[in-house]
């Protein structure tokens, strides 16, 4: 289990490095908005990885937090977005 774990920790390292890149250099408000989007995705998993490595349940409410954050941030980036259009 642990190879699997270090395996899977070292693919969402680069998928995270990745994402933030695209934060960083993204063209477009939207574009930033899913690369954040996928690094909480990435983080929830970073988090259920260790959980499922370690043998906890304790970090269940980060995972909910984790991905209330990211709905939230969708929901309100999309509704941002649909009003930006409408004025321009």
């Amino acid at each position: 289990m642990t190879t699997v774990a270090v395996v899977c920790t070292a693919i969402l390292g680069v998928s995270a490095l990745v994402a933030v890149v695209r934060i960083v250099r993204g063209p477009s408000m939207l574009d930033r908005a899913v690369a954040t989007d996928t690094f909480i995705a990435m983080m929830a998993a970073a988090v259920g990885i260790e959980a499922v490595a370690n043998d906890r349940t304790v970090t269940l409410p980060i995972l909910v937090a984790l991905a209330l954050i990211g709905f939230l941030g969708s929901v309100a980036v999309a509704r941002f977005a649909v009003r930006s259009e409408e004025e321009a």
